[in-house]
């Protein structure tokens, strides 16, 4: 046991990385607690930031605030929109077998205001001669599904804007559209 003291007592003491006494640890333990604290203060920074930016910056006003009775903001001015209706059509189409199949449709026409309307019914010769050309070559495998009728509504909207060349279309809306 005389033999444990001595040697223990001779033995040094550890010394950290600047000669002091017991400090390394201490070191290290407060540079990580300084990174971790200065990640959560940055993560905590942008939190509020964002937080205030989506709170008084995201287009809130009180135009969208004012809301009727079904929940649909109130527009402080009415949409200029007129709608005009056009004569159904009746068209054969292609099938694959070759059996008769026929297409009846009836489309509004979004137009931007009612002065419009006399403007169109005297080109719709020439639009119904669109759409009639357009839709003879149409195959029944064209108009299946949501996207057949969405390409189909594109194509009219596409084709009537330009047989209606000094008056703009805004949508085609289809009312029925029958295949037998």
């Amino acid at each position: 046991m005389a033999k444990d003291k001595s040697k223990s007592e001779t033995e040094e003491p550890e010394k950290g990385a600047d000669g002091a006494e017991g400090d390394a640890p201490k070191k290290r333990f407060g540079k990580k607690f300084l990174l971790i604290a200065g990640a959560g203060a940055l993560v905590l920074v942008l939190g509020l930031g964002a937080g205030a930016y989506f709170l008084f910056f995201s287009g809130s006003s009180d135009v969208h605030k004012t809301k009727m009775a079904g929940g649909a903001p109130v527009p402080l001015v009415a949409p200029q929109v007129a709608f005009f209706d056009m004569p159904d059509i009746v068209v054969n189409i292609q099938t694959a077998d070759g059996t008769p199949a026929y297409l009846k449709l009836s489309v509004s026409l979004e137009l931007d205001g009612a002065d419009e309307k006399p403007g169109l019914q005297a080109l719709m010769p020439r639009i119904v001669d669109q759409f009639q050309s357009y839709l003879r070559e149409l195959r029944v495998d064209d108009l299946r599904g949501s996207a057949g009728v969405m390409r189909l509504k594109e194509e009219l909207l596409r084709r009537i804007n330009v047989a209606a060349a000094p008056f703009s279309v805004r949508d085609v809306l289809l009312k029925e559209m029958i295949v037998q």
